[in-house]
């Protein structure tokens, strides 16, 4: 199996993370405290941009659910990690073909 670049450039703790939280969204219940753990102990080693780029892989995980008609991961990842979740809710917004205006959630507003 060949390698691309893209996947190449990525960091150690960005793969452990996004393993970790994918692990964590396919389990489901059987298991959900302890991959729960793993996936904020493993998203703590993150810094900003690759937040960022989780966010964005989950926001397109919501966009495939809901082409499916699967079960969403915007709750769980809720659950797991509001500032996870709002940063999902951002991508969301700003991914190609999708409404300029949220669709759910509680969005912050400035003055």
């Amino acid at each position: 199996m060949t390698t691309t670049i893209a996947e190449l450039s990525l960091s150690p703790a960005y793969r452990l993370a996004q393993r970790a939280l994918a692990s964590w969204l396919e389990q489901g219940r059987a298991g959900a405290r302890r991959a729960a753990f793993v996936a904020r102990a493993a998203l703590s080693g993150l810094d900003a941009t690759e937040r960022s780029r989780i966010a964005r892989w989950l926001a397109w995980l919501e966009v495939a659910a809901q082409s499916r008609g699967s079960m969403s991961p915007e709750l769980l990842v809720q659950r797991l990690d509001a500032t996870l979740h709002q940063a999902m809710q951002d991508a969301l917004t700003r991914l190609p073909g999708q409404p300029v205006v949220a669709r759910t959630g509680n969005h912050r507003r400035s003055a």
